[in-house]
């Protein structure tokens, strides 16, 4: 069986912002001519109204995913050969509402509001990921007015207290990596948790999360953006711009207790002074220290002694995305009002290349996420959450 029909409400062509190569945001282009996908057996298809931008959007389109030469221009390949192919829809943290369904689907979901788990599964297990990939990467994303994805990933998420664009801020691609860091680590209720790259994304998920579960999140950020995420949870915020005797600071906040567990976004030569904030006192600690890490923001190199990695018995979890129970767990706590958005600001689906210079030369006043409108959904839901003022 092939893809389904389009409803007559839906136009054959639509817009979409297509990365056509690796480089700067000038591989970005704007179009208005492409094929509007149609839902095959299993599918929905969802009219976007809102898609998070994340950094792995930037370092996709750089070609920043190196795993043997450090100086590599080249594409997220775990499943062993690159699925970047251009042109390529990029965006992966999807909000829309279902306009048509593909064989096997029931016609009760069409209208439904939801939010896609982005991940490209490799296979059907549920506790498990082993050669992650996802939309905007290896299959086309949300930088559109349509896309077309396997029902059981778009997830129904009603709540009407959260606009479509407060939903994209809770996507996937930085909550269910926030977790999957999390339960890689085995975080405990109780365990402090010093989460580093506080303000993005990932961080400021993983602060929501751990209270969640009952740990204690201590953030490093800029101090601008302290008050922000001390009301978001973290129990105190250590000063990024000021790395001078770092374990004593982190002594003072913690009551000279050792850091239990490190959440790591940013790597480069802040990791093994990470690891000084989890070994300090080895007998005041209950379980081995745990290093999890899902960015290198501070650079993708660290120089670590392996005997402080094996004397003190770190354990270190690489972490890319997560499993689906994990994302069903999160829809779970989206759906209860267990977890909150952090939407920065929203742009136009057609200014996605400033929305790209913003994003990376964000200044102080910067914290969590960008949204993504389509140009014909922005004044219902785009405009209440467009940049002016933040600038």
């Amino acid at each position: 069986m092939g893809a389904a029909s389009l409803p007559e409400k839906v136009p054959t062509t639509m817009a979409a912002m297509r990365l056509v190569g690796h480089g700067d945001v000038d591989q970005l282009v704007y179009d208005e001519s492409v094929a509007t996908p149609r839902p095959g057996p299993g599918e929905v298809l969802v009219k976007v109204t809102a898609t998070a931008k994340n950094n792995t959007d930037r370092k996709a389109r750089e070609g920043l995913y190196p795993t043997k030469d450090k100086g590599d221009v080249t594409s997220f390949a775990m499943g062993g050969s690159p699925t970047l192919t251009f042109p390529r829809i990029q965006g992966a943290d999807v909000v829309g509402h279902v306009v048509a369904v593909g064989d096997g689907v029931d016609a009760s979901r069409i209208d439904e509001r939801g939010l896609l788990d982005f991940n490209l599964y490799a296979d059907a297990r549920r506790d498990i990921n082993l050669t992650p990939d996802y939309y905007g990467h290896g299959a086309d994303g949300g930088f559109a007015e349509y896309i077309a994805v396997p029902s059981d990933q778009f997830h129904h998420v009603p709540n009407p207290e959260l606009a479509d664009a407060e939903l994209a801020a809770m996507g996937m691609c930085s909550y269910q990596t926030a977790y999957h860091m999390m339960t890689a680590a085995g975080v405990k209720s109780g365990e402090r948790i010093l989460v580093t790259g506080a303000s993005g994304g990932v961080g400021t998920a993983l602060i929501q999360l751990c209270r969640v579960v009952g740990a204690i999140p201590y953030a490093l950020s800029q101090q601008d953006k302290a008050p922000a995420l001390l009301e978001l949870g973290a129990e105190a915020v250590l000063d990024r711009s000021d790395m001078h005797d770092f374990e004593a600071k982190v002594r003072a906040v913690t009551g000279g207790a050792p850091i239990d567990a490190v959440m790591d976004l940013v790597g480069g030569e802040m990791t093994d002074r990470f690891i000084d904030t989890m070994i300090f006192d080895m007998k005041a600690r209950a379980s081995y220290p745990r290093l999890s890490i899902a960015g290198a923001s501070g650079g993708n190199v660290s120089e670590i002694m392996w005997t402080r990695i094996y004397l003190y018995q770190v354990q270190i979890f690489g972490v890319s995305h997560g499993t689906r129970e994990e994302a069903e767990q999160l829809v779970e706590w989206i759906r209860g009002g267990q977890l909150k958005p952090v939407l920065h600001a929203a742009f136009r689906l057609s200014e996605l290349r400033e929305a790209e210079r913003y994003f990376v030369n964000r200044g102080s006043n910067y914290l969590g996420k960008i949204v993504i409108v389509p140009d014909a959904e922005w004044d219902e839901h785009g405009a209440p959450f467009a940049l002016e003022g933040k600038q």
